[in-house]
């Protein structure tokens, strides 16, 4: 016998109602006509409402379909299990989380399949641990394991007939600070800037075409400079100052904070033996991290000077930039940006023509050099 019902919940919205939504039409796609399936918004903001969604939910899964045929109830986009709902605060919220158990416990999947999605949940709640171990629990959780957004992105670029590679998959997440709604927005913008025939996601698409999303307003400059294209970059430096003709000083301590650490990236790939000569596996960095972590003092927490302190999974996405210099050559790019802001210093007004002679320097002949 199947489960009494199916509970999706997660850290993105998006991710669990999209997951929630392929299962339901999946398990409802030999429904008798849609008088089989029902979809109840369990959307609330007041007690009222949540108990309204929860009648309309009793009532569909208790009153059979015009020809007894097996019925599929999907009592979506549920919030009433978020830490800071006032809802689920109150007496009468957790009375309506009792009725839904009740109700879950007594259904028959043979002849009524539900689906229930919520976001946020909070998964040191009784309710929700309840609904996690008594139904067929799917878990989306994109903080402790990055790749469910690549999967997404594959599975999306199989869809339009379009490919991407795990590098350039990167790029567009930190492009648009992985929001995942827009993710696959500018995926479908991509393929139609394509064509018909399809083909793959370039960097250079990504840099012109897709827009920056979130925090990350120096994501272009930087990203394009720490892959050595000097042209792409150049365009991305003009732009830049454009919308934001003052704003050397955070786009230089971006630079600096991301060759702080892929300085530190270099030294270690250069001292641990790989098989890989172009990425870091989990292997490789827990190595390097028994190895060195003692020569880093201090707290384990987040910052540019202690490359050990940032998440497996970002070390891995910088290694990339690290192959495309050598130690000598981003201990020189350190000196040039110190020297890039002595020149602010001595030339105010002109920060585009300074990072322009300073991105040239760095990267034009390819040796960085300084003065």
């Amino acid at each position: 016998m199947s489960a009494k019902f199916h509970f999706f919940n997660g850290d993105d919205e998006y991710l669990v109602e999209r997951a929630a939504r392929d299962f339901y039409e999946a398990i409802s796609k030999d429904a008798a006509g849609d008088f089989s399936k029902e979809i109840v918004d369990a959307t609330a903001s007041k007690l009222d409402d949540a108990e309204k969604a929860l009648e309309l939910f009793e009532s569909a899964t208790q009153t059979f379909s015009l020809f007894g045929d097996k019925k599929y109830v999907w009592f979506s986009k549920m919030n009433w299990l978020s830490t800071d709902s006032p809802i689920a605060r109150t007496e009468g919220g957790k009375l309506l989380l009792e009725r839904l158990q009740k109700t879950l416990e007594r259904n028959n999947p043979e002849n009524v399949e539900i689906v229930i999605s919520a976001f946020p949940a909070n998964r040191t709640r009784g309710e929700t641990k309840w609904l996690e171990k008594n139904g067929a629990n799917t878990l989306i959780n994109t903080a402790k394991d990055p790749s469910v957004i690549d999967k997404m992105i594959s599975g999306e670029c199989r869809r339009l007939g379009i490919n991407v590679d795990a590098h350039t998959c990167q790029e567009l997440q930190r492009k648009v600070g992985a929001n995942t709604r827009m993710i696959l927005s500018e995926l479908e913008k991509l393929t139609c800037y394509l064509g018909k025939n399809g083909g793959a996601i370039s960097s250079e698409m990504i840099a012109t075409l897709v827009p920056t999303f979130g925090e990350g307003d120096f994501f272009e400059p930087v990203e394009l400079f720490f892959q050595r294209n000097l042209k792409e970059a150049l365009n991305a430096l003009h732009r830049f100052f454009f919308n934001e003709p003052n704003a050397g000083r955070p786009l230089l301590a971006s630079l600096q904070n991301k060759n702080r650490l892929i300085l530190q990236l270099r030294a270690i790939m250069d001292a641990i033996p790989r098989q890989n000569k172009s990425a870091l596996n989990k292997n490789d960095i827990e190595n390097a991290s028994t190895k060195y972590k003692h020569y880093f003092k201090g707290n384990m927490e987040k910052n540019t000077l202690n490359v050990f302190s940032q998440h497996p999974f970002y070390i891995g996405k910088i290694a990339h930039s690290a192959c495309h210099f050598t130690l000598k050559e981003l201990m020189d790019i350190q000196f040039a940006l110190v020297d890039c802001f002595a020149t602010m210093l001595d030339r105010p007004n002109q920060e585009e023509a300074i990072f322009r002679e300073m991105f040239v320097r760095c990267l034009g002949s390819g040796n960085p050099g300084h003065n």
